[in-house]
């Protein structure tokens, strides 16, 4: 952070030659921390996109990473990390804060010291079990960035009967995220029985002729069902992201 703009700015203000407006609009704009020379943290992204800089976990080291969740709680009540596998875990367990939780199946390293109210509206849906990982990546971003988050998991097309019986729950939520493997249908489905946003998560799972999820992504983006959004495939953290956008946005309305 740089403390001399930053002050300056303060008094600036102080002197009512920056009106408040102008003086938010130029602390959106302050500069990075450098973190030892690998890490540049954004640590005014929650002012300017409203949620604090969501780490990557995966490739980095574990020394790396005790070093950024620390310098990011320094200016956050936040901080999630994605894709940080069990074993990478295990090593920087003991260092780590001892308010944070780790999720090995959904690969979701986060603390959460915020006492804001959470946004009711959000509805997380998986096809089958095995699409869980990628379902509970999307709904604990949500959840983190402030939304109430509602499951229903194991409803995929294949027994359609099971996703009828939660038709009332659809169409009372303010937006959907679908996650789906296989042929990737669910969404077309959920998208021809509301009127709400519906964002399509397409999976890896599946055999060898998905393509690594490569299919049920064609699916999605070829659907013809109006009112979805396709995020790239295995993304819960983006499906998440910007459920969380669109459902915050039912709060000004």
């Amino acid at each position: 952070m740089n403390i001399q703009l930053l002050q300056s700015l303060l008094t600036d203000v102080k002197n009512s030659k920056v009106e408040v407006d102008q003086a938010l609009q130029q602390l959106r704009a302050l500069p990075f921390q450098e973190v030892e020379g690998f890490a540049r943290l954004d640590h005014h992204r929650s002012l300017r996109c409203g949620f604090p800089e969501v780490v990557f976990g995966e490739g980095k080291t574990p020394e790396h990473l005790i070093k950024i969740t620390a310098r990011l709680l320094e200016n956050s009540e936040k901080v999630l990390i994605t894709r940080l596998s069990p074993d990478v875990y295990l090593q920087i367990q003991a260092q780590m804060p001892a308010d944070g939780v780790y999720d090995a199946h959904a690969r979701l390293y986060k603390i959460n010291r915020s006492s804001e109210e959470l946004v009711p509206g959000i509805l997380v849906l998986s096809a089958g079990t095995s699409d869980i990982a990628v379902a509970e990546e999307a709904a604990q971003t949500a959840e983190l960035a402030g939304n109430q988050v509602e499951r229903i998991y194991d409803v995929g097309v294949a027994g359609l009967h099971r996703l009828l019986a939660h038709t009332h729950r659809l169409q009372a939520a303010t937006v959907i995220v679908v996650v789906a493997g296989m042929d990737g249908a669910l969404p077309s489905v959920v998208a021809g029985l509301v009127n709400v946003p519906v964002i399509a998560v397409p999976t890896s799972i599946g055999y060898g002729a998905s393509f690594g999820g490569v299919a049920a992504l064609l699916t999605m983006l070829n659907s013809c069902a109006s009112g979805i959004s396709v995020v790239n495939i295995d993304n819960g953290f983006g499906a998440g992201y910007l459920a969380s956008i669109i459902n915050q946005q039912s709060v000004h309305l």
